[in-house]
């Protein structure tokens, strides 16, 4: 039997067809493309691991890799700067495992490849197996999301001066920003230039230094600033670097604590600063950790903890599907039938019937009912 793919245009518009869907239910045409060839997709999105570089080889901290990935035909591209989810199907898992990763190479275009520059955390299951992945792994892959994207471009220019503040693996949406505007012709004519500015543990921990290197040293009206070891982020070096930061196009990036003192420093609501962290705030507030919580598919009952529905649903030994567990992805999106339920980070309330909710940010309030 040929496994080659009909021209991608026509056998998407016959695959995405109601007699086909009608056909191929409950599972869908893209359960039986993926039996046949893995790289073969009508809605879903795939990627086939192309290479994995190490980024940090002389390190003696976490595991830092470039994955390149060759998505299916179905990869609508992505905007510099946005994340994606990543969906592994890990050995003696009884469930997909997905997380979030920024994309680290230029704006693609629909079929691209594309890069994820990824830390292998040491609770990290997906981060660590994707380090380590040998070509040929296929993935699963959401749509490009998030806006920590840039409008400037060689068709919309502007006289802005730009200005990237990261730290760690913070860096990879601003590399992915700033590879975008070199690689389509940006330069400082009309007063244009960028200012980058990052903080690494070491040298040895440094991510695109190479890169970054060949990037301060070209005729690009690009400063790169990087500070390793014990430096802090600090305004009053921001200010020696940029007197003017804040009245700047900022977007900044990376570990908490560095987050902090760039907000602290830009002052509240400036909205010249855009930040990424992905790392669920601190939970807005403690609810009411009374009734009783039902799980209604399941029939499982238990009297509430006050802790989110997921986390409630994993101790009755229920196993919901779940991506970034910070409220990011809707991956855990569940209908709620009946009760009241807390917004974790946002501390918001609401007792509408039969609404979706993210169960990993949603707590109940006394009683209430879920679909799982």
């Amino acid at each position: 039997m040929s496994t080659t793919a009909p021209p991608a245009s026509f056998a998407q518009r016959v695959l995405r067809s109601k007699v086909v869907a009608a056909l191929a239910s409950p599972h869908g045409v893209d359960r039986y493309l993926e039996l046949v060839n893995p790289m073969w997709a009508a809605e879903e999105v795939r990627a086939r691991v192309v290479s994995v570089e190490r980024e940090n080889p002389d390190s003696d901290g976490p595991a830092v890799a470039t994955v390149t990935l060759q998505p299916t035909s179905t990869w609508r591209g992505h905007r510099a700067g946005q994340y994606v989810q990543v969906g592994l199907d890990l050995p003696g898992s009884a469930r997909r495992m997905t997380r979030c990763f920024t994309i680290s190479s230029a704006a693609s275009v629909p079929g691209e490849q594309i890069t994820l520059t990824i830390r292998a955390h040491d609770e990290g299951q997906v981060s660590k197996w994707l380090v380590a992945a040998e070509p040929g792994l296929v993935v699963h892959l959401s749509q490009a999301q998030g806006d920590f994207t840039l409008a400037e471009s060689p068709a919309t220019p502007t006289n802005n001066h730009l200005l990237f503040i990261t730290g760690g693996s913070g860096i990879t949406p601003a590399m992915s920003i700033v590879r975008t505007l070199l690689r389509d012709g940006y330069d400082g004519r009309a007063g244009r230039r960028v200012t980058f500015l990052h903080y690494a543990r070491s040298e040895a921990d440094q991510i695109f230094a190479a890169e970054l290197a060949e990037i301060a040293a070209a005729d690009n009206d690009v400063t790169v600033h990087l500070r390793h070891g014990d430096h802090v982020f600090s305004d009053f070096e921001l200010r020696r670097l940029v007197p003017a930061y804040a009245d700047t196009d900022t977007w900044a990036c990376g570990p908490a604590p560095m987050m902090e003192l760039v907000v602290a420093a830009y002052g509240d609501d400036n909205p010249r600063l855009r930040t990424e962290l992905f790392k669920a705030p601190k939970p807005a507030g403690v609810g009411s950790a009374e009734g009783d919580v039902t799980y209604t598919a399941s029939g499982q009952e238990a009297a509430n903890t006050g802790a989110t529905l997921l986390e409630q649903a994993e101790a009755l030994g229920l196993r919901p599907e779940y991506g970034c567990r910070m409220g990011i992805c809707f991956s855990c999106t569940t209908r709620k039938t009946e009760g009241t339920v807390r917004n974790v980070l946002t501390g918001a309330t609401s007792s509408l019937p039969d609404e979706d909710i993210q169960i990993c940010v949603t707590a109940p309030e006394g009683d209430c009912a879920v679909e799982l």
